[in-house]
């Protein structure tokens, strides 16, 4: 099994910037999709975000050109640099690992992290 582990969630003003990072263990990291969700207070987890394998991206309409995914499959590593923040990016944050092509259903998606709280305040 893989195990993701997040971590740079934290307090920002609005129209910050703020970088998570989720680190991975397991064997297949480099050939899977790696996804960012969000959870905030009494909210559904949405998507914010994907990485294919091979460095593809795609996001979420309310945090297009704001947010931006990369990985380094050397570190097992995937990111998720935000900028430009809003009040309303406040939530928990969780990385997810899913199939070679997963795109933006949470159904396919099969190990996840913790999470981490991001809080933008005005």
């Amino acid at each position: 099994q893989v195990q993701l582990v997040e971590s740079g969630g934290g307090l920002v003003q609005a129209g910050g910037s703020l970088r998570l990072s989720c680190a991975a263990s397991g064997r297949t990291f480099s050939t899977t999709t790696m996804g960012w969700f969000r959870q905030a207070p009494g909210k559904e987890r949405e998507f914010v975000g994907r990485i294919w394998s091979g460095g593809n991206t795609y996001y979420a309409d309310s945090v297009k050109g704001r947010f931006t995914i990369s990985r380094d499959n050397a570190k097992n590593t995937v990111y998720l640099q935000m900028n430009s923040l809003k009040p309303e990016d406040t939530a928990v944050y969780y990385c997810a690992r899913g199939r070679a092509f997963s795109s933006n259903n949470l159904a396919e998606y099969d190990s996840w992290g913790q999470g981490t709280q991001v809080t933008v305040s005005s």
